[in-house]
Protein backbone atom coordinates (compact mmCIF):
# COMPACT_ATOMS: atom_id res chain seq x y z
CA UNK A 1 0.00 0.00 0.00
CA UNK A 2 2.76 2.38 0.69
CA UNK A 3 3.87 2.11 -2.92
CA UNK A 4 0.35 3.09 -4.03
CA UNK A 5 0.34 5.94 -1.52
CA UNK A 6 3.65 7.21 -2.88
CA UNK A 7 2.32 6.97 -6.44
CA UNK A 8 -0.84 8.77 -5.40
CA UNK A 9 1.23 11.43 -3.63
CA UNK A 10 3.33 11.82 -6.80
CA UNK A 11 0.18 12.30 -8.88
CA UNK A 12 -1.12 14.77 -6.35
CA UNK A 13 2.14 16.77 -6.42
CA UNK A 14 2.12 16.78 -10.21
CA UNK A 15 -1.52 17.87 -10.25
CA UNK A 16 -0.76 20.74 -7.84
CA UNK A 17 2.18 21.84 -10.02
CA UNK A 18 -0.03 21.74 -13.15
CA UNK A 19 -2.72 23.79 -11.41
CA UNK A 20 -0.15 26.34 -10.24
CA UNK A 21 1.27 26.52 -13.78
CA UNK A 22 -2.24 27.03 -15.23
CA UNK A 23 -2.94 29.78 -12.68
CA UNK A 24 0.37 31.47 -13.52
CA UNK A 25 -0.41 31.32 -17.25
CA UNK A 26 -3.93 32.62 -16.59
CA UNK A 27 -2.50 35.54 -14.64
CA UNK A 28 -0.11 36.35 -17.51
CA UNK A 29 -3.00 36.33 -19.98
CA UNK A 30 -5.08 38.44 -17.58
CA UNK A 31 -2.25 41.00 -17.37
CA UNK A 32 -2.13 41.15 -21.19
CA UNK A 33 -5.92 41.48 -21.36
CA UNK A 34 -5.85 44.43 -18.97
CA UNK A 35 -3.02 46.11 -20.87
CA UNK A 36 -4.71 45.65 -24.25
CA UNK A 37 -8.07 46.80 -22.87
CA UNK A 38 -6.36 49.97 -21.66
CA UNK A 39 -4.66 50.41 -25.03
CA UNK A 40 -8.02 49.90 -26.75
CA UNK A 41 -9.60 52.63 -24.63
CA UNK A 42 -6.72 54.98 -25.41
CA UNK A 43 -7.02 54.28 -29.14
CA UNK A 44 -10.79 54.84 -29.00
CA UNK A 45 -10.22 58.14 -27.21
CA UNK A 46 -7.57 59.16 -29.74
CA UNK A 47 -9.91 58.17 -32.56
CA UNK A 48 -12.69 60.29 -31.09
CA UNK A 49 -10.36 63.28 -30.77
CA UNK A 50 -9.04 62.80 -34.31
CA UNK A 51 -12.56 62.38 -35.70
CA UNK A 52 -13.61 65.68 -34.14
CA UNK A 53 -10.43 67.33 -35.40
CA UNK A 54 -11.04 65.94 -38.89
CA UNK A 55 -14.56 67.36 -38.86
CA UNK A 56 -13.26 70.82 -37.85
CA UNK A 57 -10.50 70.75 -40.46
CA UNK A 58 -12.91 69.54 -43.14
CA UNK A 59 -15.35 72.33 -42.28
CA UNK A 60 -12.59 74.97 -42.35
CA UNK A 61 -11.28 73.55 -45.63
CA UNK A 62 -14.74 73.64 -47.21
CA UNK A 63 -15.17 77.28 -46.16
CA UNK A 64 -11.78 78.20 -47.59
CA UNK A 65 -12.52 76.38 -50.83
CA UNK A 66 -15.81 78.26 -51.10
CA UNK A 67 -13.98 81.56 -50.47
CA UNK A 68 -11.38 80.68 -53.09
CA UNK A 69 -14.11 79.83 -55.58
CA UNK A 70 -15.77 83.16 -54.86
CA UNK A 71 -12.44 84.95 -55.44
CA UNK A 72 -12.08 83.04 -58.73
CA UNK A 73 -15.57 84.15 -59.76
CA UNK A 74 -14.90 87.78 -58.82
CA UNK A 75 -11.55 87.77 -60.63
CA UNK A 76 -13.15 86.28 -63.74
CA UNK A 77 -15.97 88.83 -63.70
CA UNK A 78 -13.56 91.72 -63.09
CA UNK A 79 -11.24 90.60 -65.87
CA UNK A 80 -14.21 90.28 -68.24
CA UNK A 81 -15.45 93.77 -67.30
CA UNK A 82 -11.92 95.16 -67.64
CA UNK A 83 -11.63 93.57 -71.07
CA UNK A 84 -14.90 95.25 -72.08
CA UNK A 85 -13.59 98.56 -70.77
CA UNK A 86 -10.41 98.13 -72.81
CA UNK A 87 -12.45 97.28 -75.90
CA UNK A 88 -14.68 100.31 -75.31
CA UNK A 89 -11.65 102.53 -74.72
CA UNK A 90 -10.09 101.30 -77.94
CA UNK A 91 -13.31 101.92 -79.84
CA UNK A 92 -13.65 105.36 -78.27
CA UNK A 93 -10.06 106.19 -79.18
CA UNK A 94 -10.65 105.10 -82.78
CA UNK A 95 -13.81 107.21 -83.00
CA UNK A 96 -12.02 110.16 -81.45
CA UNK A 97 -9.12 109.87 -83.90
CA UNK A 98 -11.47 109.52 -86.86
CA UNK A 99 -13.55 112.49 -85.73
CA UNK A 100 -10.42 114.48 -85.06
CA UNK A 101 -9.25 113.82 -88.61
CA UNK A 102 -12.66 114.83 -89.89
CA UNK A 103 -12.59 118.05 -87.91
CA UNK A 104 -9.07 118.74 -89.14
CA UNK A 105 -10.25 118.32 -92.76
CA UNK A 106 -13.17 120.64 -92.18
CA UNK A 107 -10.87 123.29 -90.71
CA UNK A 108 -8.56 123.25 -93.71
Amino acid sequence: MSKQGATLQGYNNELVKCLEDLKRKREEVHTHVLAEAEEKLQIQNDLHILTERLARVTDALNKKIAARNEYDRLIEETEAAYSKILDSSQSLLQVLKRDSVSVDEIGK
